[in-house]
């Protein structure tokens, strides 16, 4: 298993699971069905239906190749579309659970996108795709020359990141905080605290619960303490936490 570590704009280390290589093909094979079954499509309508010869008879042979091209274009960059409009997802890998990421923790923009279809002629074009084979099997984040381009990774959706995960709580609309002095606390702080917090409330560890409540007062300076229970006192830390640094 191969493991893409995204940082992200809390400066938090959220590590996803690499699409597979496996996981990938069947996603662009899926792709490529499709795209076949509208080159069908197109082609009995111009052809069946429409008479597409006759309607060009007067044209030269430029002009002709420009119209198909035009009805083809869907299918040229169908991977540009689909991943713009789906937020790095085609129809393949809606379908395989996996998507598009940017390595820095931001939403691929248009321009990333852009990057990695114009690559797929290296990566897919080339050596029937022999070349994006070797580059994902030989990258520690099984990225193709595209993604290494654009500065993006292709990641499994089937193991989501709970927010438990991370140093965010969820907080509700009317959400009103206790102690303002929480401020003082840094991400890397918030994050040690909701790691120890967690390990030692599903453990039943209270004694460590006690020390880190401890600590959390010492620190933040509380004066006046509402919760006499440490764990409703940590968790009202936390979510205090993150009600002022998402108000900033």
């Amino acid at each position: 298993m191969v493991n893409i570590s995204i940082n992200t704009t809390q400066n938090v280390n959220i590590n996803f699971e690499a699409a597979s290589v496996g996981e990938r093909l069947l996603a662009y094979v899926i792709d490529w069905l499709i795209k076949i079954a509208y080159g069908v499509v197109v082609y009995q309508i111009l052809f069946q239906l429409v008479n597409f010869d006759d309607m060009v008879r007067n044209m030269d042979q430029w002009s002709r190749m420009a119209i198909l091209v035009f009805f083809y274009l869907p299918a040229i960059f169908y991977s540009l579309i689909f991943e713009s409009l789906l937020e790095g997802q085609t129809p393949g890998k809606r379908v395989m659970k996996i998507k598009v990421v940017k390595i820095d923790g931001y939403q691929a923009s248009f321009p990333d996108f852009v990057v990695r279809w114009f690559f797929r002629i290296v990566d897919l074009n080339i050596m029937s795709g022999i070349v994006a084979l070797i580059a994902i099997v030989s990258n520690d984040k099984n990225q193709r020359i595209g993604d290494m381009t654009a500065g993006t990774g292709v990641i499994a959706l089937k193991n989501k990141v709970n927010i438990s995960h991370t140093i965010l709580e969820d907080l509700k609309e009317d959400y009103v905080p206790t102690y303002p002095n929480v401020i003082k606390l840094s991400d890397n702080d918030a994050r040690i605290i909701k790691e120890t917090f967690l390990a030692a409330k599903k453990s039943k560890d209270y004694a460590t619960l006690i020390k880190l409540r401890q600590k959390i007062v010492e620190v933040v300076a509380v004066k006046n303490q509402i919760q006499s229970n440490d764990i409703q006192f940590i968790s009202t830390i936390l979510k205090d936490y993150n009600y002022y640094t998402q108000s900033m």
